[in-house]
Protein backbone atom coordinates (compact mmCIF):
# COMPACT_ATOMS: atom_id res chain seq x y z
CA UNK A 1 0.00 0.00 0.00
CA UNK A 2 1.54 3.36 -0.99
CA UNK A 3 1.96 5.93 1.76
CA UNK A 4 -0.88 8.38 2.25
CA UNK A 5 0.27 11.63 0.60
CA UNK A 6 1.20 14.52 2.84
CA UNK A 7 0.49 18.10 1.87
CA UNK A 8 2.71 19.81 -0.66
CA UNK A 9 5.81 21.47 0.82
CA UNK A 10 5.00 24.80 2.46
CA UNK A 11 7.83 27.34 2.87
CA UNK A 12 7.91 29.40 6.06
CA UNK A 13 10.41 32.14 6.91
CA UNK A 14 11.95 31.28 10.27
CA UNK A 15 14.24 33.43 12.39
CA UNK A 16 17.54 32.43 13.93
CA UNK A 17 20.32 34.40 15.54
CA UNK A 18 21.83 35.45 12.21
CA UNK A 19 18.68 36.34 10.29
CA UNK A 20 15.89 34.59 8.42
CA UNK A 21 15.86 31.35 6.40
CA UNK A 22 12.93 29.69 4.55
CA UNK A 23 12.18 26.20 5.87
CA UNK A 24 9.72 23.90 4.12
CA UNK A 25 7.45 21.37 5.80
CA UNK A 26 4.68 18.92 4.93
CA UNK A 27 1.79 18.01 7.18
CA UNK A 28 -0.43 14.96 7.58
CA UNK A 29 -3.29 14.11 9.97
CA UNK A 30 -4.62 15.56 13.22
CA UNK A 31 -3.97 14.97 16.92
CA UNK A 32 -0.82 14.69 19.01
CA UNK A 33 2.07 16.40 17.23
CA UNK A 34 5.03 14.40 15.94
CA UNK A 35 7.80 16.25 14.14
CA UNK A 36 10.04 14.25 11.81
CA UNK A 37 13.64 15.32 11.16
CA UNK A 38 15.62 13.59 8.42
CA UNK A 39 19.20 12.40 8.07
CA UNK A 40 22.14 14.19 6.49
CA UNK A 41 22.71 12.02 3.43
CA UNK A 42 22.42 13.41 -0.10
CA UNK A 43 18.78 13.90 -1.05
CA UNK A 44 17.35 13.17 2.39
CA UNK A 45 14.05 14.78 3.36
CA UNK A 46 11.78 13.93 6.28
CA UNK A 47 8.98 12.81 3.96
CA UNK A 48 11.26 10.42 2.07
CA UNK A 49 12.87 9.14 5.28
CA UNK A 50 9.64 8.56 7.21
CA UNK A 51 6.67 8.32 4.84
CA UNK A 52 6.47 4.52 5.17
CA UNK A 53 6.38 4.85 8.96
CA UNK A 54 3.80 7.63 8.99
CA UNK A 55 1.06 5.58 7.34
CA UNK A 56 1.51 2.81 9.91
CA UNK A 57 1.05 4.89 13.05
CA UNK A 58 -2.72 4.91 12.78
CA UNK A 59 -5.05 7.86 13.52
CA UNK A 60 -4.60 10.51 16.18
CA UNK A 61 -1.34 12.07 15.05
CA UNK A 62 -0.56 15.43 13.52
CA UNK A 63 2.62 14.59 11.62
CA UNK A 64 4.96 17.41 10.56
CA UNK A 65 7.76 16.55 8.09
CA UNK A 66 10.44 19.26 8.23
CA UNK A 67 13.15 19.83 5.64
CA UNK A 68 16.20 21.15 7.45
CA UNK A 69 18.01 24.08 5.86
CA UNK A 70 19.99 22.98 2.78
CA UNK A 71 17.75 19.94 2.21
CA UNK A 72 14.62 19.23 0.21
CA UNK A 73 12.58 22.36 -0.42
CA UNK A 74 14.34 24.44 2.25
CA UNK A 75 16.87 27.14 1.41
CA UNK A 76 20.59 26.48 1.32
CA UNK A 77 22.24 29.58 2.71
CA UNK A 78 25.65 29.37 4.32
CA UNK A 79 25.51 28.17 7.94
CA UNK A 80 27.89 30.02 10.24
CA UNK A 81 28.72 28.69 13.70
CA UNK A 82 27.72 25.36 15.31
CA UNK A 83 25.53 23.40 12.90
CA UNK A 84 23.27 21.69 15.45
CA UNK A 85 22.47 24.93 17.28
CA UNK A 86 21.58 26.52 13.93
CA UNK A 87 19.22 23.73 12.89
CA UNK A 88 17.67 23.44 16.36
CA UNK A 89 16.90 27.17 16.53
CA UNK A 90 15.37 27.08 13.04
CA UNK A 91 13.08 24.14 13.85
CA UNK A 92 11.98 25.75 17.12
CA UNK A 93 11.21 28.94 15.21
CA UNK A 94 9.17 26.95 12.70
CA UNK A 95 7.14 25.44 15.54
CA UNK A 96 6.53 28.97 16.81
CA UNK A 97 5.20 29.94 13.40
CA UNK A 98 2.89 26.92 13.36
CA UNK A 99 1.60 27.67 16.85
CA UNK A 100 3.00 24.41 18.23
CA UNK A 101 4.09 24.79 21.85
CA UNK A 102 5.38 21.26 22.28
CA UNK A 103 6.02 18.26 20.03
CA UNK A 104 7.40 14.76 20.10
CA UNK A 105 10.31 14.32 17.69
CA UNK A 106 11.15 11.26 15.58
CA UNK A 107 14.46 11.69 13.83
CA UNK A 108 17.17 10.10 11.72
CA UNK A 109 20.95 10.61 11.98
CA UNK A 110 21.61 14.38 11.64
CA UNK A 111 18.00 15.05 12.62
CA UNK A 112 18.37 13.04 15.81
CA UNK A 113 21.29 15.17 16.95
CA UNK A 114 19.23 18.26 16.15
CA UNK A 115 16.32 16.87 18.20
CA UNK A 116 18.56 16.24 21.21
CA UNK A 117 19.96 19.75 20.91
CA UNK A 118 16.41 21.15 20.79
CA UNK A 119 15.65 19.30 24.03
CA UNK A 120 18.76 20.72 25.66
CA UNK A 121 18.15 24.29 24.50
CA UNK A 122 14.36 24.42 25.00
CA UNK A 123 13.25 21.54 27.25
CA UNK A 124 9.61 22.66 27.50
CA UNK A 125 9.17 22.56 23.73
CA UNK A 126 10.03 18.89 23.27
CA UNK A 127 8.21 15.77 24.43
CA UNK A 128 9.51 12.28 23.77
CA UNK A 129 12.35 11.74 21.31
CA UNK A 130 13.07 8.81 19.00
CA UNK A 131 16.67 8.93 17.74
CA UNK A 132 17.92 6.67 14.93
CA UNK A 133 21.49 6.29 13.72
CA UNK A 134 22.56 9.62 15.22
CA UNK A 135 26.07 10.42 16.48
CA UNK A 136 25.81 13.47 18.77
CA UNK A 137 29.00 12.51 20.64
CA UNK A 138 32.33 10.90 19.77
CA UNK A 139 32.74 7.16 20.40
CA UNK A 140 35.53 4.64 19.74
CA UNK A 141 33.24 2.49 17.58
CA UNK A 142 31.86 5.31 15.44
CA UNK A 143 33.26 6.56 12.13
CA UNK A 144 32.45 10.29 11.99
CA UNK A 145 34.24 10.69 8.64
CA UNK A 146 32.17 8.08 6.78
CA UNK A 147 29.40 10.52 5.91
CA UNK A 148 31.90 13.10 4.66
CA UNK A 149 33.63 10.52 2.47
CA UNK A 150 30.31 9.26 1.11
CA UNK A 151 29.18 12.78 0.20
CA UNK A 152 32.47 13.50 -1.57
CA UNK A 153 32.25 10.25 -3.51
CA UNK A 154 28.65 10.91 -4.51
CA UNK A 155 29.14 14.47 -5.69
CA UNK A 156 32.74 14.10 -6.93
CA UNK A 157 34.13 13.10 -10.30
CA UNK A 158 31.43 13.12 -12.95
CA UNK A 159 28.84 14.19 -10.38
CA UNK A 160 25.73 12.53 -8.97
CA UNK A 161 23.65 9.99 -10.87
CA UNK A 162 20.93 7.47 -10.14
CA UNK A 163 23.56 4.72 -10.26
CA UNK A 164 25.63 6.49 -7.62
CA UNK A 165 22.55 7.04 -5.48
CA UNK A 166 21.68 3.35 -5.76
CA UNK A 167 25.20 2.45 -4.64
CA UNK A 168 25.04 4.89 -1.71
CA UNK A 169 21.70 3.53 -0.48
CA UNK A 170 22.77 -0.09 -0.91
CA UNK A 171 26.14 0.42 0.74
CA UNK A 172 25.26 2.66 3.68
CA UNK A 173 21.54 2.85 4.35
CA UNK A 174 20.03 -0.57 3.54
CA UNK A 175 21.26 -3.93 4.79
CA UNK A 176 19.62 -5.84 1.93
CA UNK A 177 21.04 -4.11 -1.15
CA UNK A 178 18.60 -5.93 -3.43
CA UNK A 179 15.60 -4.46 -1.59
CA UNK A 180 16.31 -0.77 -2.26
CA UNK A 181 13.19 0.51 -4.08
CA UNK A 182 13.83 2.13 -7.45
CA UNK A 183 11.31 4.79 -6.51
CA UNK A 184 13.50 5.74 -3.55
CA UNK A 185 16.58 5.87 -5.78
CA UNK A 186 14.84 8.22 -8.23
CA UNK A 187 13.38 10.51 -5.57
CA UNK A 188 16.54 10.74 -3.49
CA UNK A 189 18.57 11.47 -6.63
CA UNK A 190 16.15 14.23 -7.65
CA UNK A 191 16.28 15.78 -4.17
CA UNK A 192 20.10 15.60 -4.19
CA UNK A 193 20.41 17.57 -7.43
CA UNK A 194 18.30 20.65 -6.74
CA UNK A 195 20.05 24.00 -7.10
CA UNK A 196 20.11 24.33 -3.30
CA UNK A 197 21.58 20.86 -2.76
CA UNK A 198 24.27 21.41 -5.36
CA UNK A 199 25.18 24.76 -3.80
CA UNK A 200 26.54 22.96 -0.71
CA UNK A 201 27.55 19.71 -2.38
CA UNK A 202 31.23 20.26 -1.62
CA UNK A 203 30.48 20.30 2.10
CA UNK A 204 31.26 23.98 2.60
CA UNK A 205 28.83 26.28 4.36
CA UNK A 206 27.26 23.46 6.37
CA UNK A 207 28.23 24.84 9.77
CA UNK A 208 30.78 23.77 12.34
CA UNK A 209 30.67 20.16 13.60
CA UNK A 210 29.23 20.04 17.10
CA UNK A 211 29.56 17.54 19.95
CA UNK A 212 26.77 17.37 22.55
CA UNK A 213 28.76 15.63 25.28
CA UNK A 214 28.22 18.53 27.66
CA UNK A 215 24.44 18.48 27.18
CA UNK A 216 23.18 14.90 26.91
CA UNK A 217 23.40 14.01 30.60
CA UNK A 218 21.12 16.90 31.53
CA UNK A 219 18.36 16.16 29.02
CA UNK A 220 15.31 15.18 31.11
CA UNK A 221 13.19 13.80 28.26
CA UNK A 222 12.47 10.12 27.62
CA UNK A 223 14.59 9.09 24.63
CA UNK A 224 14.36 5.91 22.58
CA UNK A 225 17.43 5.03 20.54
CA UNK A 226 16.40 2.82 17.60
CA UNK A 227 19.39 1.29 15.86
CA UNK A 228 19.99 -0.86 12.80
CA UNK A 229 21.91 -4.00 13.76
CA UNK A 230 24.22 -3.50 10.76
CA UNK A 231 24.62 0.28 10.80
CA UNK A 232 28.02 1.03 9.15
CA UNK A 233 28.35 4.43 10.82
CA UNK A 234 28.34 3.02 14.36
CA UNK A 235 27.41 -0.34 15.93
CA UNK A 236 24.51 -0.83 18.35
CA UNK A 237 27.00 -0.58 21.22
CA UNK A 238 27.25 3.13 20.41
CA UNK A 239 23.56 3.61 21.19
CA UNK A 240 23.84 1.47 24.33
CA UNK A 241 26.79 3.45 25.67
CA UNK A 242 25.31 6.87 24.91
CA UNK A 243 21.91 5.90 26.30
CA UNK A 244 23.60 4.76 29.52
CA UNK A 245 24.96 8.27 29.97
CA UNK A 246 21.48 9.81 29.78
CA UNK A 247 18.81 10.15 32.43
CA UNK A 248 15.86 8.43 30.71
CA UNK A 249 16.97 6.52 27.63
CA UNK A 250 16.17 3.09 26.21
CA UNK A 251 17.59 1.23 23.20
CA UNK A 252 15.91 -0.94 20.58
CA UNK A 253 17.92 -2.75 17.90
CA UNK A 254 16.23 -3.90 14.69
CA UNK A 255 17.84 -6.90 13.04
CA UNK A 256 18.30 -7.11 9.30
CA UNK A 257 18.61 -3.33 8.97
CA UNK A 258 21.34 -0.77 8.40
CA UNK A 259 21.38 3.03 8.81
CA UNK A 260 17.72 3.53 7.81
CA UNK A 261 15.78 0.86 9.75
CA UNK A 262 12.62 2.94 9.42
CA UNK A 263 12.69 2.29 5.67
CA UNK A 264 13.74 -1.35 5.75
CA UNK A 265 11.31 -2.35 8.52
CA UNK A 266 8.70 0.43 8.69
CA UNK A 267 6.04 -1.64 10.45
CA UNK A 268 8.37 -2.66 13.29
CA UNK A 269 9.74 0.87 13.55
CA UNK A 270 6.25 2.41 13.61
CA UNK A 271 5.23 -0.01 16.34
CA UNK A 272 8.15 1.11 18.50
CA UNK A 273 7.33 4.79 17.90
CA UNK A 274 3.63 4.38 18.61
CA UNK A 275 4.19 2.44 21.83
CA UNK A 276 6.91 4.77 23.08
CA UNK A 277 5.18 8.06 22.32
CA UNK A 278 1.81 6.78 23.59
CA UNK A 279 3.30 6.12 27.05
CA UNK A 280 2.99 9.81 27.84
CA UNK A 281 -0.80 9.67 27.54
CA UNK A 282 -0.92 6.80 30.04
CA UNK A 283 1.66 8.32 32.37
CA UNK A 284 3.98 5.32 31.93
CA UNK A 285 7.68 6.09 32.28
CA UNK A 286 10.55 4.51 30.39
CA UNK A 287 11.69 2.85 33.59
Amino acid sequence: MPPEPASQPVPVDVRYAGGVVPLAYRELGEGTVIVYLHGGGPGCTSWLDFRDVSQRLGPGWRQIFVDLAQYGDSAAGVIDGPALDFHASCVLSLLDGLGICRAHVVAQSLGGSVALDMAALAPARVGRIVVTGSQPVAHPGADPSLGVRARRAYYGGDGPSEDRMRELLAGLEWHDATAVPERTVRERYAASTTAWALAVADGSGRGEPQDLSDRLADIPHPVLWVWGAHDPFAPPSYAVDVAASMRRADVAVLGGTSHHPQEERPAAYAGLVREFVSREATGEETR
